[in-house]
């Protein structure tokens, strides 16, 4: 753990952090279950998936009209019309029974599938029936137009979904689409949650004063989920050392991660790290980051297993867990980073009011979204860490870069939104 000159615990930059705690930690072989696509969405695939089929795998049309050779239409006008006779009528899902020859059509609904010798549809508004076998054709078409083609959406033993990817409903559909009814997904990674300080109650219980209902633990569990993991709460402990152990001994035994979100008192925060140092090694790597909210943070490994000690007010608690633990959980459920980082909505606003910043810190902002007058704009949520009310208003955050002391009214800002 990175030390000052006075032997103290050294507060880091964000990115300093990252690079700490990531060349420190081997992630381990991720377990892999096969689901039901109906139960796959928000699921990562733990290997790529190709398609067995074409799809379509028959020429069909696009458009109402008539299936035709396309040089019968050639030269074809409102003033000059191409007459074709009807050979037939397409029925859905039906193979037709007969060939389009020169000179012939056949009336075709969208989706149907086009008669052997045609190559192209004649939409209906550009057609006139002359009577029950002949129609008048006002616009030539080209060979392949209004037509989809096979394997024109899907080619078979095309690569549609690589490994590593989050299920989105979309693919789902295009799943169904080419006949796999069950993929091979990543396992969840479980994330134990332990709430500590004497001050905190569970929310169950009857309001009592001088105590805080327990607010992390249910924020985090939250998160958790929302990003893939499974949250596993293991309760509210009091700041005695060795109940503390206990029940974070018993944490890494069943969890992937064990997050400890913190009172608010520095006894609380110290407790937590001389817990995680005496468990096992290497044990913090980071007890302190440049960043506000959330300078206490605390990131270590115990047992080859990532364990974080976040602050105990709930913006903080946020900050830090989006900047350090959320990539972790996605890792772990296998999905693809890009540059060790998960992707996240990020759009350009501009700035309502000044706001300013201490500098040697990167301070997270919280902003209210609006689309006024078609420009978006975002309107800085002031208030203490400890206001959850500041979270729930606000759209998404702004990042004040360490190096600025803040960012006047007017500028445009990148504003990353609360998903």
């Amino acid at each position: 753990m990175i030390k000052d000159m006075l032997g103290r615990d050294a507060v880091v930059s964000v990115k300093a952090a990252k690079e700490i705690f990531w060349k420190s930690f081997s992630p381990p072989k991720i377990q892999s279950e096969e689901l039901s696509i109906l139960d796959a969405a928000g699921r990562i695939i733990a290997q790529g998936i190709s398609s067995p089929v074409n799809l379509p795998d028959f020429s069909r049309s696009s458009m109402d009209g008539y299936a035709v050779r396309a040089q019968d239409t050639f030269g074809a006008s409102e003033s000059l019309p191409a007459y074709l006779h009807v050979a037939g009528e397409v029925l859905m899902g039906e193979e037709p029974d007969f060939e389009i020859t020169k000179g012939k059509a056949a009336k075709i609904a969208t989706g149907g599938m086009l008669p052997k010798g045609s190559e192209a549809v004649v939409i209906l508004e550009h057609t006139q029936i002359i009577d029950k076998d002949s129609i008048e054709v006002f616009e030539a078409v080209a060979a392949g137009e209004n037509v989809v083609q096979i394997g024109e959406d899907i080619k078979k033993n095309e690569i549609i979904l690589k490994g590593g990817h989050k299920i989105r409903p979309q693919d789902v559909g295009a799943l169904s689409g080419i006949g796999i009814n069950k993929i091979i997904v990543y396992a969840k990674p479980k994330v134990s949650i332990i709430a500590t300080g004497n001050e905190i109650i569970d929310i169950n219980e009857p309001a009592q004063f001088g105590k805080v209902r327990d607010i992390n633990s249910y924020y985090l569990s939250a998160l958790i989920s929302s990003d893939g993991g499974i949250p596993v709460r293991n309760g509210i402990i009091r700041d005695e050392y060795s109940e503390l152990r206990r029940v974070v001994e018993e944490s890494l035994a069943e969890a992937d991660i064990v997050i400890l979100s913190g009172g608010s008192s520095v006894g609380t925060r110290d407790l937590t790290a001389k817990v995680i140092d005496d468990i096992g090694e290497p044990g913090i790597l980071v007890h302190g980051v440049a960043i506000k909210p959330g300078k206490p943070t605390i990131i270590g490994i115990v047992k080859e297993k990532p364990i974080f000690g976040l602050p105990g007010h709930p913006v903080a608690v946020g900050v830090s867990y989006g900047l350090f633990v959320r990539d972790v959980i996605r890792k772990l459920s296998g999905m693809a980073l890009k540059d060790g980082i998960g992707a996240e909505m990020v759009l350009k606003a501009r700035l309502l009011k000044n706001v300013a910043s201490g500098g040697g810190r990167e301070d997270h902002v919280r902003v209210e979204l609006k689309n006024e007058n078609g420009e978006m704009t975002a309107l800085p949520i002031l208030g203490k860490s400890g206001l959850i009310s500041t979270l729930v208003k606000a759209d998404g955050y702004i990042v004040i870069p360490e190096n600025r002391l803040g960012i006047e009214a007017g500028e445009i800002v990148e504003a990353y939104i609360y998903e």
